[in-house]
């Protein structure tokens, strides 16, 4: 579905990303890992398109920057890690705003397909009771989920991720998470995300990349890319010994 060439993005001059390559298939959940400064924000923006960059993305073997916008956000949707709405929009009405690359024109009325896949967005993440509710009565965690459900109204093909749980609660962290997963069972569809979390990304991915200074250090099977020897050369720390340690206080104690 996504093919990425020699992606190079530069900052005054700079490379945070420096020439990564990478493929993603149907059904894929592609994992960027890496510490701070490693290029994952960057080329999470690079794919969808808000900043200059040097090589080639194919989307479905069609150049990425060839592709008009409209059509191109029928294609990709986007979820940021920081989402908020300061006006009393309801539930609905902001997850409608992801129908909106649909429209044949500015005062065209929606088309029953519209209202599916608002039905639909709303009931898979758990959001058709507070589809009437204002926004601003809502949980961070709930937010988080309309917004969600407004990227699953869109229908795109590729779901783009940029740490979607961070400052999160532990179980918005899990219910966010596992709605993506169920999200992506669905044919013609794959998943990249930026993600913090090692256990998470582990957990959840299929596939990972991993990064250090603008670097490819390892591509491949998340059992594979997260490996001892990769993460410790990435984070400068036996990565494995500190989650087994974690994982110890828990054990035993029910």
């Amino acid at each position: 579905m996504l093919t990425a060439r020699e992606i190079t993005v530069r900052y005054d001059g700079k490379p945070a990303v420096d020439a990564v390559s990478f493929e993603l298939l149907a059904g894929q959940w592609l994992m960027l890992a890496g510490p701070n400064g490693a290029g994952k924000s960057t080329l999470i923006k690079a794919i969808a398109q808000t900043v200059p960059y040097e090589g080639t993305f194919l989307l479905n073997r069609h150049h990425l920057k060839k592709i008009k916008a409209a059509e191109r956000a029928r294609m990709i949707g986007v979820l940021s890690q920081h989402n908020s709405a300061e006006y009393a929009y309801t539930v609905e009405e902001i997850v409608r705003l992801g129908r909106y690359a649909y429209r044949r024109g500015f005062f065209s009325r929606q088309a029953e397909d519209d209202e599916r896949e608002i039905a639909s967005a709303l009931a898979l993440t758990g959001m058709a009771e507070y589809r009437r509710a204002s926004v601003l009565s809502l949980s961070g965690g709930e937010v988080q989920r309309v917004f969600l459900a407004q990227v699953f109204a869109q229908n795109p093909q590729l779901l783009i991720l940029d740490e979607p749980t961070n400052h999160l609660d532990l179980k918005y962290q899990q219910h966010t998470l596992d709605l993506v997963a169920e999200w992506l069972k669905q044919p013609g569809r794959a998943v990249v995300s930026v993600m913090h979390d090692v256990s998470l990304a582990k957990k959840y991915g299929t596939h990972a990349l991993l990064l250090n200074r603008g670097k490819t250090v390892a591509y491949g099977t998340v059992d594979a890319v997260f490996s001892r020897e990769n993460l410790e050369a990435v984070y400068e720390m036996d990565v494995y010994a500190w989650m087994r340690e974690l994982l110890a206080q828990w054990q035993g104690k029910e």
